[in-house]
């Protein structure tokens, strides 16, 4: 029996990354799985990789709330509740200050902030007593990245609700708690870093500088969301787990 049986999850942004990966582990820890993306060919085969007997795909973006309005009606429409609610869904771009935006800094801000303070906000009703929130953040927010402005900002954003949130949700023992990942390797990464060749040379720059040697895999981020998600970590609250290789801690 997993660590999750009978547990009701929702994993934003799991059609592929580290919201797939933690929508699978989810799922083969025992959970029953709802996952949203904006692509509905992607979220189709999202649902089959984690299975279509532990998942429902929800297409919709997060910083609509008409389609998180969706997404949580599907949710009571099960009628357990909700215990897991993973707050994934995010953007990033490689934008220095002088080339930012309107449309940048709105996108950025409107998913990574605004999205994510929505998610959790409408998710609110049905949250059972001891539910887990896990954030995903990042170590963008802690350092002084060139040209990853909006972006750092947007995740010091997330990792300052979880404070806040932890607070205010401390009466129905519901714990939240961020997950902070770099240097992970995700479609997403690696079409931020340009064309095939421009992105392989910018993997082994980067191995080059993480402590353990080398970039993370999606599945080591899901293993620790994992951990968040269940009774292992229910003294852990309002905390900032670093899944980083050694990148900010060395």
């Amino acid at each position: 029996m997993g660590q999750l049986e009978g547990k009701t999850a929702v994993v934003t942004g799991g059609s592929s990354g580290i919201g797939l990966a933690a929508a699978v582990r989810l799922a083969h820890e025992g959970a029953y799985v709802f996952v949203t993306g904006r692509r509905e060919a992607e979220l189709e085969a999202a649902v089959k990789t984690i299975g279509e007997e532990r998942a429902t795909g929800v297409a919709g973006d997060i910083s609509k709330l008409e389609d998180l309005d969706r997404l949580y009606d599907a949710v009571r429409a099960r009628g357990e509740g909700l215990d897991v609610l993973v707050a994934n869904a995010g953007v990033g771009a490689f934008v220095p200050l002088e080339q930012t935006t309107e449309e940048h800094f709105d996108q950025t801000f409107g998913i990574n902030v605004r999205g994510t303070l929505f998610t959790v906000q409408k998710a609110l009703p049905l949250l059972n007593e001891g539910a887990s929130v896990i954030l995903t953040g990042s170590t963008a927010a802690d350092r002084g990245m060139e040209a990853f402005g909006a972006y750092s900002a947007s995740k010091a954003a997330v990792r300052s609700f979880a404070r806040t949130w932890s607070t205010e949700l401390k009466g129905r023992g519901i714990r939240v708690n961020v997950v902070s990942p770099a240097w992970i390797v995700t479609p997403g990464g690696t079409a931020s870093f340009g064309d095939d060749e421009t992105a392989q040379a910018m993997k082994d720059h980067v191995a080059a500088t993480v402590p353990k040697g080398r970039m993370g895999q999606p599945e080591e981020a899901a293993a620790v969301v994992a951990f968040l998600a269940s009774d292992q970590s229910s003294y852990v609250v309002g905390s900032n787990l670093y899944v980083d290789g050694g990148t900010n801690q060395i």
